[in-house]
């Protein structure tokens, strides 16, 4: 399974720069999607922007994440 995580576009320089979701900052190339700008979200995966969501998008599908994480952090703990 991959996972990609939406993140916010904080800096951009050519085609590298930095994302940052929930205070950590990674450095991300762009070169799949060189018309990205700061203060935009987008999917990474494996070090690489792929994919533009709009604001809304991405907070949602972040709580999704944090719902199944907490779900998964239950079965782990409880028998």
């Amino acid at each position: 399974m991959c996972l990609a995580i939406p993140m916010r576009v904080i800096e951009k320089q050519g085609e590298i720069g930095k994302v940052e979701q929930g205070g950590v900052v990674r450095e991300v190339s762009f070169a799949l999607m060189p018309d990205v700008a700061c203060g935009d979200h987008v999917l990474v995966h494996a070090g690489f922007a792929i994919e533009r969501l709009e604001a809304a998008e991405a907070a949602e599908t972040l709580a999704l994440l944090r719902e199944l994480m907490a779900a998964g952090e239950q079965e782990a703990g409880g028998d």
